[in-house]
């Protein structure tokens, strides 16, 4: 594999990333990286190893001893060096997420301005790690508290935004002192992992301390959250395998930090601005076709403003244009895969034999599924009691703020949410009962800010990503005690 970027498909991805050296597939078995709108493969990867991720955790605990010990302003340079990097190919990265994930656009310039953010957060954090001094209830004794890093963390990352949910783990995790494995979704090896590594390389991250092992979840997956070496494991994705990736964590003692997945509501109340909340319920709803696990699941507007809405917001989905996703024009681009794409449209055909109505959409070109509105809906009905992940607006009405906060919370996930109201005491209100880690009042729950924590509560998730709530998860505090006096033991 070339030293030298530029990055594109014809790279040459088809290795591995351990101890600073890129490690041809060999006699692995090999990924097809496929295009979500062509359905042509773009690349090939390596099909790693359990023997791999034991290599890729041997390099990472060996160099991280070193690279602890490193001054703040080397550990931030490296950041800062990756982010001028990211910079320099951000045209290059944008046609990579669109080609690999299928990110429009606007999706992957939000992305990347995030991705962007978080690692600028990082770039400080090895100059906030203080410690404290402590006066002790023994004469003469003296107590320092210092915060290190764990060492070695795991990282699991999804398809969906790939390039930013590995990116706001593997910074934090580098800049605090730590190595890192990363195994990146079998569908974006590239986006959520490689990439990743060649933009470190570049910037001259030592060798071992971020190695990038790509293949099967069932595989390495499994493997490297199971792994007896890391001190945290972080992963994104669903709440069902995220249980089972924080029960093999905690087997070995590691912190699981978890973001899972959400049924995040968009509350419409009787004093909302309708065409403000539709705005909102348009982007929560459609932005990369819903495949976030922040995006609107369910729209709960009160009775006296539902029919408008409803053909509002039918009206604004049947305009965005749908397609190929590098036409910078398209809003609505492919679904990940076919199995992804049948799960919504099976969610979907339930809902309306259980007696929804299709206001629009409900059909789909390859893997384009037309941006879906449908009313009449309840709480039980598949597209609203799942997390559908799709270009999917189930409308369900509601008459009271507390039959709103009742259906709201009337979920295994706490993620995200919105609430719309003139009224900012009521907005308040509903916000403060709602049961989720963050909640947006007029606006929509797709929000991810550097330098304001994230996450979730209930089955969404486990800790708190960004800010200082990252840091705190990626280190740990020793207790070290000096005793300058003799003391006086009581035997």
């Amino acid at each position: 594999m070339t030293d030298q970027l530029p990055l594109t498909p014809e790279s040459g991805w088809n290795a591995l990333f351990l101890d600073g050296a890129w490690i041809d597939a060999g006699e692995r078995e090999t990924i097809g990286v496929e295009n979500p709108y062509t359905r042509e493969e773009i690349a090939t990867v390596p099909a790693g190893t359990a023997d791999d991720v034991d290599a890729a955790y041997e390099s990472a605990a060996e160099a991280q001893s070193e690279w602890a010990t490193q001054p703040p302003q080397r550990r931030a340079s490296i950041v800062n060096s990756a982010l001028e990097s990211l910079g320099e190919h951000w045209e290059e990265v944008l046609e990579l997420l669109a080609l690999e994930s299928g990110s429009t656009r606007v999706k992957g310039v939000a992305e990347l301005q995030t991705a962007k953010g978080m690692m600028q957060q990082a770039a400080s954090y090895p100059f906030r790690m203080a410690g404290e001094h402590d006066d002790s209830i023994v004469p003469g004794k003296e107590n320092v508290v210092e915060r290190v890093p764990v060492g070695v963390v795991g990282v699991i990352s999804p398809w969906n935004f790939p390039f930013h949910l590995s990116m706001r783990a593997v910074a934090p995790a580098i800049a605090a002192g730590n190595a890192v494995v990363l195994k990146p979704a079998s569908n974006t090896p590239i986006t959520g992992g490689l990439l990743l590594a060649k933009i470190f390389e570049e910037a001259g991250l030592p060798d071992g301390v971020l190695n990038v092992v790509t293949g099967n979840g069932s595989d390495v997956g499994d493997a490297v959250a199971g792994h007896e070496t890391p001190r945290v494991l972080a992963f994104t994705g669903s709440t069902e395998i995220g249980q089972q990736v924080a029960k093999q964590a905690a087997g070995n003692c590691a912190l699981p930090a978890l973001e899972l997945g959400g049924n995040n509501v968009h509350v419409v109340t009787e004093n909302a601005d309708v065409e403000r909340a539709v705005d909102g319920g348009v982007f929560g709803s459609f932005l990369h076709s819903g495949q976030a696990c922040i995006s609107i699941n369910r729209h709960l507007v009160h009775e006296s403003l539902y029919d408008g809405y409803v053909s509002t917001l039918a009206d604004r989905a049947e305009s965005l244009p749908a397609g190929d996703p590098t036409d910078e024009e398209t809003v609505i681009g492919p679904i990940i895969d076919e199995a992804q794409r049948d799960q919504i449209l099976e969610y979907v055909e339930e809902t309306v034999d259980a007696g929804a109505t299709l206001e629009t959409g409900g059909d789909h070109d390859g893997l384009v599924i037309e941006p879906t509105v449908l009313s009449g809906v309840d709480n039980e009905m598949a597209a609203a009691c799942n997390e559908h992940f799709g270009p999917v607006a189930p409308v369900i009405p509601y008459s009271s703020d507390e039959e709103a906060i009742e259906l709201a919370n009337d979920t295994i996930h706490g993620l995200s949410g919105s609430v719309h109201s003139e009224d900012l005491e009521q907005a308040r209100r509903i916000a403060d009962g709602i049961e989720t880690g963050m909640v947006h009042i007029n606006d929509q729950p797709l929000n991810d800010e550097p330098h304001v924590a994230f996450g979730g509560t209930k089955q969404s998730g486990l800790g708190r990503y960004n800010a200082e709530e990252i840091l705190e998860e990626l280190t740990t505090t020793k207790w070290i005690s000096v005793q300058r006096e003799p003391r006086e033991y009581p035997f």
